[in-house]
């Protein structure tokens, strides 16, 4: 986010993202394939470039 010029604030009142989808996502909580597609979608880039597996 930091690269594109992006802040929370500006995913939550310009694009209209969940505040607590963030949150999720900060606490490595369960978020949703659509939840990081939109993410994709406004930052432009490739779900590698936000997520990273790792193997329980």
């Amino acid at each position: 986010m930091k690269k594109k010029g992006f802040t929370q604030y500006r995913l939550i009142n310009e694009y209209h993202f969940s505040a607590g989808q963030l949150s999720r996502m900060r606490a490595n909580a369960h978020v949703s394939t659509h939840t990081l597609e939109t993410l994709c979608t406004i930052l432009d880039c490739r779900i590698e470039d936000i997520v990273t597996f790792i193997k329980a």
